[in-house]
């Protein structure tokens, strides 16, 4: 395991998924995981690899896409601090069906997929653990699916604002949300070309929903928006 600065949690202290391990389990994770840091835009694993490492993410954030028709990509999922991921292909016996980059300067931990497997097969608890968080993800996956296909352009965007702000935060004012994501990803996100984002984006500031700087949102009307959001 790479040293790291006395700082930053170990790994089973990031998440709360792995608060079952042994004493003995701990030691053993721990000494099988490595530090890195991803610049921004660099790519952590891409679509077709074989899956051999599972890795957690420290600081920063990661996104998770598909290239589609045309070369535009299609983004899936965003992934916060504290979150683990890259492990589903392996326990399905495929390769990696997505990509992952680093939206921001990033750190992650990585662990092999085989320590995690063994450790998977003598801890009921972690495996109940890694089943609940997957069991989640896709109740959640489902529910985007029906909304990008029903809902109309403001109310994709109205939920892509509330799902990023209730899943990752704010920043200290309350208001703004945590980081900023490109149009281009705030747009794949929703299903929408960049044009219509951007329009939609215009058209909530000017209604005074929420307030633009940069690539940075600042949510002025919560309630309004989770109602756009709702009704879609």
């Amino acid at each position: 395991m790479v040293y790291l600065n006395k700082d930053i949690l170990p790994i089973d202290e990031i998440n709360g998924m792995w608060k079952g391990l042994s004493r003995e389990e701990r030691v053993y994770l721990r000494e099988n995981t490595e530090y890195e840091e991803i610049k921004r835009g660099g790519i952590i694993y891409r679509e077709g690899e074989v899956p051999t490492q599972m890795y957690c993410l420290i600081s920063g954030k990661v996104k998770i896409f598909r290239d589609s028709v045309g070369g535009r990509s299609q983004l899936v999922r965003i992934i916060g601090p504290g979150e683990c991921f890259a492990y589903r292909a392996y326990f399905a016996g495929e390769n990696f069906m997505t990509s992952a980059a680093a939206v921001d300067n990033s750190e992650i931990y990585s662990v092999p997929l085989s320590v995690v497997s063994q450790i998977l097969k003598s801890n009921n608890s972690l495996a109940l653990s890694f089943i609940k968080v997957l069991s989640c993800d896709l109740g959640v996956m489902d529910i985007r699916v029906v909304s990008l296909s029903q809902k109309h352009v403001r109310g994709r965007l109205a939920e892509t604002l509330v799902l990023l702000m209730d899943k990752y935060g704010t920043e200290a004012d309350g208001k703004t949300l945590w980081g900023g994501m490109p149009r281009e990803d705030l747009a794949s996100f929703s299903n929408m070309t960049i044009s219509n984002a951007i329009r939609t984006l215009s058209n909530f500031a000017a209604e005074g929903i929420i307030e633009l700087d940069g690539r940075k949102i600042r949510v002025l009307d919560e309630e309004r928006l989770r109602k756009i959001s709702l009704l879609g």
